[in-house]
């Protein structure tokens, strides 16, 4: 695989920093419910304010002026969301909030819950309880019973296949189905994802079980603070374990362990024969089930810039028209980065909010942001643009606070740094 590529813009402005991370993690799938939605429903009249009054307004949100370009006239996807993944600057928007199914994007969730609880290198062997719940015509990476994983071949598994096999395994070694769902939810709440509930902690269809593309792009700027995450949702292909086999007999007898290929199904990572792999792209998840339709989250850096786009069931149903829509709004955000005045923010972890907000908490000289950074921030933005100017976002989380101290102080800087953020791609 490449070495990481690092990005001097993102480097932090500290030499020695200890990161304290907390993190929280996930229940089982239910059967599918009968798809309930349809080509001609709407947005809510109002939706939640988190982040900023526009954004709880149904329909397109962006602020265009001079020197802007145009949104794409063919966009069809019921929400989407373009955002600044450092600053955490919206820079459009249409339906943010809308509360939708999020099919296989909400592994995003589980992972930045689940993630950082096991090493990669710790192994599992799988019983059949583990494997209980798995709703039917589910993605599936092909995991065995009474075969032995790593969690590194696990989270190859959730991340390239989209495999509810994969996360019910995980799930089991996180205390179960029940126990992980109550997890996520738990960080989604902390993250301020309150469009969010969780039931089945693969995004399978189940009643009840809702997002916004808003809420997708929290779980995505959080999660790629961790390096395992970025390093899983770059990665096209890899090899993974199958089945053990016996060959010979009798006392010549012997064991061997198969394996096989599995590639990335994020199309605009690993391309296809109507898309191409997207210049710059570096992550995140896709998904695609009865009631979601499509959905997809992607990050990609060119000059400098890291935006994240949320797409969610595009009403035109062509061939990986998510993916086309995706890569369109990417194309508009490098466009209008730096040019465009944002509608809206991502809203800061709550202890990140709550820690800005101490008596003693100082920030470092190295901070950019004013006296209404993020620790007097509410939840929902009361200012009409949305826009964030003077507003922190504190360096990432992992279920709790991810926090820079230097010399007791805490550090709270206004952009929310990437750091070597991965590529990967298909090899010839």
């Amino acid at each position: 695989m490449p070495a990481p590529k690092k990005t001097g813009r993102r480097s932090l402005l500290v030499a020695s920093a200890t990161l304290l991370s907390l993190s929280v993690t996930a229940p089982a799938a239910l059967a599918a419910p009968t798809p309930s939605t349809s080509p001609t429903a709407k947005p809510p009249a109002h939706m939640s304010e988190v982040g900023g009054v526009r954004l709880g307004q149904p329909g397109t949100q962006v602020n265009l002026a001079a020197g802007v370009p145009v949104l794409p006239k063919d966009l069809t996807a019921r929400s989407w969301i373009v955002t600044d993944a450092e600053s955490g600057d919206i820079l459009a928007a249409h339906n943010a909030h809308w509360q939708l199914p999020p099919a296989s994007t909400l592994k995003m969730l589980f992972a930045d819950t689940v993630l950082p609880r096991f090493p990669r290198t710790t192994k599992h062997k799988v019983v059949p309880s583990d494997m209980a719940g798995i709703g039917s015509g589910s993605s599936m990476v092909g995991i065995k019973e009474d075969e032995t994983y790593t969690v590194h071949d696990l989270w190859l598994g959730v991340f390239l296949r989209s495999g509810n096999d994969a996360v019910h395994v995980l799930s089991s070694m996180n205390g179960g189905v029940e126990q992980t769902v109550q997890d996520m939810q738990a960080h989604a709440q902390e993250l301020q994802a309150l469009d969010t509930h969780v039931v089945s902690p693969d995004g399978y269809d189940a009643k009840g079980q809702v997002s916004s593309a808003y809420d997708l792009t929290l779980f995505a700027r959080s999660g790629l603070q961790k390096k395992d995450f970025r390093e899983y949702c770059s990665t096209v292909r890899a090899t993974f374990p199958g089945a053990t086999v016996k060959k010979g007999k009798g006392k010549g007898v012997s064991t061997t362990r198969e394996s096989f290929q599995i590639q990335n199904t994020n199309r605009l990572l690993s391309g296809d024969t109507d898309v191409p792999v997207y210049r710059g792209i570096a992550g995140v998840k896709n998904g695609n089930t009865t009631n979601a339709g499509a959905t997809f989250t992607g990050v990609a850096e060119r000059g400098g810039r890291v935006l994240l786009v949320t797409v969610m069931n595009p009403e035109k149903h062509e061939h990986n028209e998510v993916y086309k829509e995706a890569s369109k709004l990417l194309d508009w955000g490098f466009g209008a980065s730096g040019k465009v005045k944002p509608v809206g923010e991502l809203v800061p972890p709550k202890n990140a909010a709550q820690s800005t907000a101490q008596p003693g908490a100082t920030a470092s000289a190295g901070a950019t942001h004013g006296t209404g950074g993020s620790g007097s921030k509410p939840v929902a933005s009361s200012t009409a643009q949305g826009g964030s100017s003077g507003v922190g976002t504190a360096l990432a989380v992992a279920g709790g606070l991810l926090v820079l101290l230097v010399g007791g102080a805490f550090l709270v800087n206004r952009r929310w740094p990437l750091p070597d953020l991965m590529r990967r791609r298909p090899r010839p």
